[in-house]
């Protein structure tokens, strides 16, 4: 079995709650999408993509984040997912010499981040998407009631209007940008029917 076999089999053990478990391909097949459009399709790590793909959000599964409250909001997940990155590559015969480049790649995977690599600008702005459009919405609204910071719909509507806001501009590559349109169309139209339809009501 390959290192991308055993990648996917250990996310698919350690994602929890268990709709997490989809961010993670979905992520990939995004940064493949963006790749797509290039000139030169293959000028990048593959390999780094992917790894980083499947590892950057490790800190964020019940199970390896804190569960008290205090400290869960003083984690730094993106730290403890590059500590723990090395040793689970290594175990499954990642290529040493790009460990360091898939540990940069999750260092910079946020949208407050400024990736140094296409890999990491590839997996950057797929991680901006993934919280634009129906994926989006879904993965916000699934938060309700088990993420400190959405005690109501208000709070998982009050954040996609957030991210509609500000995610957009920071997307970096044109493919990425391209890829947008309609997801921030489609978001757009859900917040303006959800607030036509709630009201002041939304609670």
């Amino acid at each position: 079995m390959g290192y991308r076999e055993q990648l996917r089999d250990l996310i698919e053990l350690e994602a929890r709650p268990v709709h997490k478990i989809g961010h993670q391909p979905r992520l990939y097949a995004l940064t493949q999408q963006i790749a797509a459009r290039f000139d030169i399709p293959h000028s990048y790590d593959d390999d780094v993509v992917f790894a980083s793909a499947y590892l950057h959000d490790l800190g964020v599964f019940v199970g390896h984040r804190p569960e008290d409250p205090d400290e869960l909001a003083a984690w730094d997940n993106v730290a403890y997912a590059c500590e723990r990155a090395p040793r689970i590559l290594r175990s499954v015969g990642f290529p040493e010499e790009k460990i360091d480049h898939v540990l940069a790649c999750i260092r910079e995977h946020q949208a407050k981040d400024d990736p140094q690599s296409l890999e990491a600008a590839l997996l950057r702005d797929a991680d901006i998407l993934e919280q634009l459009g129906a994926i989006g919405i879904m993965r916000t609204v699934a938060k309700v009631g088990s993420d400190t910071r959405f005690h109501t719909f208000l709070d998982a509507r009050n954040a996609l209007a957030q991210a509609l806001n500000e995610l957009p501009g920071k997307l970096l590559l044109r493919a990425a940008k391209e890829l947008s349109a309609q997801k921030i169309a489609l978001q757009f139209a859900f917040l303006e029917k959800l607030d036509e339809e709630a009201g002041e009501y939304l609670g």
